[in-house]
């Protein structure tokens, strides 16, 4: 079953009054859907920062501390799939509304939270939420943006944004908590939110909806209930160990349940994921791509922030910034790669380098020492690491979206943010094991001292970098073996009202 892309032209006959894709506000679209993307980008680390001062405020144990994030993780991985197809059916301005003000409102009340049990229900309120606004804002970008040269400045900025968002969270996350309160890395999403909305509101073109909704529930409930197992089982797996029955368990409920899924998807009329949006080759080695810097950048922010804040004694705000560097990195990289190298070489070869580029910044990090000097040993591999992961992100958001007819972009679009969502859960608790039994086997096999203990983190952090190094490595294989390396075709544009 073949997608037939036309371009962006509307349909002759069509009452849309000739408006598709392209309309003439487009760029200001790009910064008012760049504006949420950056918002749920910085949700994924902001709170990392603030968790102790939380958890001493409202008094919760270590063992709950993790569900604050947990919490948001669940909700966001495992509904995005049905977010994303509810755009494509019930019109994608209007899940972003939805979703925007949703997220704004979770902030607030998890922000004036005066218990545990209300933070971590306005946290899963804000995923629940992000899992309509998340892939509305990509895909809305994909049916707005059809001219190919457009299209890359486009996806440009708004992959330098995702890229971005995380490092930036934790700069924001620092200064909130250093300055005013744990309270304000919810708060702060206000005030994206509502400039965000106001901005969709007047400008986002009402869609022209020409079919009823039909929606593939079995397909629904089998896919929800699988990503919810697969997350909620790597994210016990950090609790406890590989072999506990609930984490073992939930993983290969899982695995069996996405078996399922695929098995349904090929069956039913009218799927949630139609397998024509996976089986192409760009499409689904772009997707593969995306999944791997899921799992390498989780690695990236979760580890360094732990080695910059334990082993060399960085405040919170010091780590913020140290990051700026490779943000740096992945800005000028995302924003000049896809206009400037993408039509020149094709995007086997951007993915492939940039994946060798990025594994080449991490084993640089492999290094790290107790004594390490920023300027000379961290600064490099970030760099690195940053303009990898900027070419990387922006060729594969394109082609995760390429050639895709304006009613599949939706699910598309929310795939991408499963996959990053599902590799950053698997990485997070294979890492996890990773830095404690590397810090383990050092402590064995060395007197027991402060400094043996303060070598031992170190040990850890820098073993969790080479198996990031080797992710990405994969990564570039996958790419090399899988995406053609032809020219990637736009979206089709979506049919939309006159002002």
């Amino acid at each position: 079953m073949s997608t037939t892309i036309d371009r962006g032209a509307p349909d002759s006959g069509k009452t849309d009054s000739g408006l598709r894709g392209s309309h003439a506000v487009r760029w200001w679209v790009l910064a008012v859907i760049g504006l949420a993307q950056l918002m749920v980008m910085l949700d994924a680390t902001v709170v990392n920062i603030a968790l102790p001062e939380a958890q001493q405020d409202l008094g919760f144990s270590d063992g709950s501390r993790q569900w604050v994030i947990t919490g948001y993780a669940l909700a966001f991985g495992s509904l995005l799939l049905l977010g994303g197809r509810l755009g494509d059916l019930l019109g994608r301005r209007t899940l972003f509304v939805i979703g925007l003000a949703g997220f704004g409102v979770a902030s607030v009340v998890g922000g004036a939270a005066g218990n545990f049990e209300v933070l971590v229900a306005a946290r899963v309120a804000q995923g629940l939420f992000a899992a309509l606004l998340a892939p509305a804002a990509l895909s809305l970008l994909s049916v707005t943006f059809t001219e190919p040269s457009e299209r890359a400045k486009a996806f440009g900025i708004f992959s330098a944004l995702g890229g971005a968002g995380g490092a930036v969270g934790l700069l924001v996350g620092g200064m909130l908590t250093e300055w005013a309160s744990w309270r304000w890395v919810m708060y702060v999403n206000v005030v994206f939110a509502v400039p965000a909305l106001i901005g969709a509101l007047l400008l986002l073109a009402k869609p022209v909806i020409t079919k009823k909704p039909k929606l593939d529930i079995p397909g629904i409930v089998v896919v929800s209930a699988a990503l919810f197992a697969v997350v909620y089982g790597f994210a016990h797996v950090e609790s406890t160990s590989w072999t506990d029955p609930v984490a073992l368990g939930s993983m290969i409920v899982g695995a069996v349940l996405l078996a399922v899924f695929v098995w349904l998807e090929a069956r039913v009329t009218h799927p949630l994921l139609p397998l024509r949006v996976v089986l192409d080759r760009t499409r689904g080695g772009s997707f593969a791509a995306v999944f791997v810097i899921g799992m390498g950048m989780f690695s990236i922010f979760l580890f360094l922030t732990y080695y910059f804040a334990a082993s060399l004694g960085y405040s919170p705000i010091k780590t913020g910034l140290v990051y700026l560097p490779m943000v740096a990195a992945v800005v000028v990289s995302s924003t000049t790669m896809p206009v400037l190298v993408l039509p020149r070489v094709g995007p086997k070869i951007v993915i492939t380098t940039g994946f060798l580029v990025a594994a080449a910044g991490m084993a640089m990090l492999t290094r790290l020492e107790l004594d390490s000097t920023y300027a000379a040993d961290i600064m490099p591999g970030m760099i690195l690491m940053g303009l990898g992961i900027g070419a990387v992100m922006t060729t594969a958001f394109q082609g995760a979206t390429s050639g895709l007819h304006h009613e599949d972009s939706g699910v598309a679009s929310a795939l991408i943010n499963t996959g990053q969502q599902v590799g950053g859960s698997i990485s997070t608790a294979l890492l996890t094991t990773i830095a404690s039994s590397a810090a383990t086997d050092y402590l064995t096999s060395h007197k027991p001292s402060a400094l043996a203990a303060a070598q031992a983190g170190v040990d850890g952090y820098t073993a969790t970098l080479a198996w990031g190094s080797g992710f990405f490595v994969v990564g570039a294989v996958i790419a090399a073996l899988l995406i053609p390396n032809r020219a990637l075709e736009p979206s089709e544009g979506e049919p939309v009202m006159a002002h």
